[in-house]
């Protein structure tokens, strides 16, 4: 169990993709309205955020394209693995999200799925599309600063 906010947090899945493929803005929490059988493939970490999204439709909040593999144990009432899901969110939340959504360039990522006191909660990032040469200045970034923790770390060991 993870600590996050100062609340039990269990991290199931992670959306490592979106933040290589967006600058993520803003986020936000949200409920997921779920099968039985969905909860336990969750419980057992059988999820893929990797090409999902969020949609405003009809005023509600829906997750499009998260695959939650079927219960093995499930039968005849097993749940379809890339059904859309209703998102709980207040209506003030919605209405943000439409207006800010509506701008150019934004969309909505599901950025990672926890457990939070037993309930399955999605964290929702705001997202704005990163450009080809976005990716690479992360990249170098990155591998930048893993040569600088290289030198440090040889220095503390005494390899000049």
């Amino acid at each position: 169990m993870a600590l996050k906010g100062g609340e039990h947090v269990k991290v199931i899945a992670v959306n490592r993709r979106a933040t290589h493929d967006y600058f993520i803005d803003d986020r936000i929490e949200a409920g997921l309205v779920l099968t039985g059988t969905e909860i336990k493939s969750i419980r057992e970490g059988r999820v893929n955020l990797r090409e999902g999204y969020a949609r405003i439709r009809d005023g509600e909040g829906w997750l499009v394209n998260v695959h939650i593999a079927p219960y093995e144990q499930g039968n005849r009432y097993n749940h379809e693995p890339l059904r859309d899901r209703k998102l709980l969110l207040h209506k003030g939340e919605i209405s943000i999200l439409v207006g800010r959504a509506r701008q150019r360039g934004y969309t909505l990522v599901p950025t990672q799925l926890y457990l939070k006191h037993g309930r399955a909660k999605i964290e929702l990032g705001l997202a704005r599309g990163k450009r080809e040469f976005d990716k690479r200045e992360a990249i170098s970034r990155r591998e930048a600063q893993r040569e600088i923790e290289r030198g440090l770390s040889d220095r503390r060991r005494g390899r000049d």
